[in-house]
């Protein structure tokens, strides 16, 4: 079946393309892989989302964008994307079906940046996390610590303290990166103690982590921290692994766009974390959502004009 629009990618960004195309009159379909709302269905509260003065949380809001999308005839998929093949029509391949569409929005966002020290992967979902809302509350009364300095690692250790006895936030630098009013909320906060220009070295632990080697930047100094739980919050890996063979990438992995969040190869667009110069929230990526879903709704009336001579 040829679609106008596909839309690869459930997160903020590809639920708003797949609203607006479908609002448009486009025959739109949303293919997700994982869970509707990407990553923003972690965020336990988003106080930075314009209309809801009293925050909301990501769970909430994402199935509210689901709602509204699909009540204008998006069509949504669960489906892996494992390749893409552009042509006039392009081909989008999952693990079930191949889909055609005049034009694609690539809205993938992006995955958990690791530590990548020995052990980490031995250690995942038995000590190591990378969502503090999903299990935060495994670590009740325990000691913990968040890897990071911006607005996710702040934020979790602010969740983090919650729950844990002792929340030890570990960063690479002395200061801070996260928002003026979160990082007054977390120095502040009773339960959360930073420990600045450290960085990770090593685990340690049977079946489950029981410490962590640590090591100052500054003085060179190496401390072993005994705790139950280490949280990662250092950044994002954009998903674009499967268009590095089709499209032009930046250095870090983004896809290269211009001011229409068009990409190299006619047709294809990208919004959200996948693309350059993206500013990673949520506000950011529906308004990327909307535009991409414009400039393909213009590419799809020029190509079925051309059709048409």
């Amino acid at each position: 079946m040829l679609y106008d629009v596909l839309v690869i990618g459930g997160g903020p960004a590809g639920l708003t393309a797949g609203l607006y195309t479908s609002r448009l009159g486009l025959k739109s379909v949303l293919v997700e892989g994982g869970i509707f709302g990407g990553q923003m269905v972690n965020a336990r509260l988003i106080e930075n989302y314009p209309g809801f003065p009293e925050g909301i949380s990501g769970f909430d809001l994402a199935a509210l964008m689901h709602d509204q999308a699909s009540k204008f005839g998006l069509e949504t998929v669960t489906a892996d994307v494992t390749g893409i093949e552009p042509g006039r029509n392009h081909r989008v391949v999952t693990d079930e079906v191949t889909y055609e569409s005049t034009a694609v929005v690539l809205a993938a966002g992006s995955d958990y940046r690791k530590l990548n020290v020995p052990g980490e992967e031995a250690y995942i979902g038995r000590g190591i996390s990378y969502c503090a809302t999903c299990d935060g509350p495994l670590y009740r009364d325990e000691t913990v610590a968040v890897v990071g300095g911006g607005d996710t690692a702040v934020s979790d250790a602010l969740e983090l303290a919650e729950h844990a006895s002792k929340v030890f936030l570990i960063h690479r630098r002395d200061q801070l990166r996260a928002s003026q009013v979160l990082q007054q909320r977390v120095l502040s906060h009773p339960k959360v103690e930073p420990l600045w220009s450290t960085v990770v070295e090593g685990l340690s632990g049977d079946s489950l982590i029981e410490a962590i080697r640590l090591r100052n930047v500054i003085s060179g100094d190496l401390i072993e921290l005994p705790l139950a739980g280490l949280f990662v919050a250092i950044g994002f890996v954009p998903r674009t692994q499967l268009f590095s063979h089709v499209l032009d990438l930046t250095e870090t992995g983004q896809v290269r766009t211009d001011t229409t969040l068009a990409t190299s190869v006619r047709g294809i667009f990208a919004a959200g974390d996948i693309r350059m110069n993206s500013s990673r929230q949520i506000a950011g990526a529906v308004g990327d959502g909307a535009l991409a879903a414009l400039s393909a709704f213009r590419y799809v009336r020029e190509i079925v004009g051309q059709s048409q001579v």
